[in-house]
């Protein structure tokens, strides 16, 4: 491989369970049905971006619930949910063997592509010591993973073959369209059956970073 692509809830760091509860916090205010069905809404369509996903809650779930007077405001929710989620980033558990990894590919570019905000995620992965990793970048949103995946890949940041390690179907179908190939990281994933799914779609799966160091040393 030439590039290992990494996203990062899920599989860096043990934080959907930190992003599923900010989105029941930060909606809660709308009424406990209105913010069960944007975590349903949420644990559906893993890998796309907040900003996405409470503009879907404000254009099309919240109406569903009219139990509240208060009317959502895009920009208040996106604001009460980065606060409850970057604490969360702050503390959650790295994935073990992620040092190991980075020592058994060492020479090989390291970028993560996630649906996280770009500047929240940044700012965490300094903070946490494990920027440096990252040395071909750390990307997210506003921009899509396809976005920025054919971006890199056309400024020859990317180079294949590359490796894209995810946790989620949207990862699967961005990798895909992208022409990279994917591994499945199922320790912390919130997909529904995912067994079923990656054998019906020949996907190759590792159970953590951890378990992967092993094809390396």
């Amino acid at each position: 491989m030439k590039c290992f692509l990494f996203d990062c809830d899920g599989v860096l760091l043990n934080s959907n369970s930190v992003k599923t509860q900010a989105f029941y916090q930060a909606t809660l205010p709308y009424g406990k049905d209105a913010a069960q069905a944007m975590v349903d809404y949420h644990t559906a369509n893993g890998g796309i971006s907040r900003y996405k996903k409470l503009a879907h809650f404000c254009d099309s779930i919240s109406p569903q619930f009219p139990s509240t007077t208060l009317k959502p405001d895009l920009n208040s929710l996106l604001v009460n949910y980065a606060e409850k989620v970057r604490e969360g980033l702050l503390a959650c558990e790295v994935a073990e063997g992620l040092f190991e990894l980075r020592e058994l590919t060492a020479g090989t570019p390291w970028m993560i592509v996630s649906g996280g905000d770009q500047a929240e995620l940044r700012e965490v992965f300094a903070k946490r010591g494990l920027d440096h990793l990252f040395d071909a970048g750390i990307f997210g949103s506003p921009d899509t993973k396809d976005e920025i995946l054919a971006r890199e890949l056309a400024s020859g940041n990317i180079k294949k073959p590359a490796l894209f390690l995810g946790d989620s179907k949207y990862d699967y179908e961005a990798a895909t369209r992208a022409g990279l190939d994917f591994v499945f990281v199922s320790q912390w994933s919130e997909v529904k059956d995912w067994q079923a799914w990656v054998e019906q779609e020949g996907i190759e799966t590792v159970s953590s970073i951890k378990q992967l160091t092993t094809r390396f040393s």
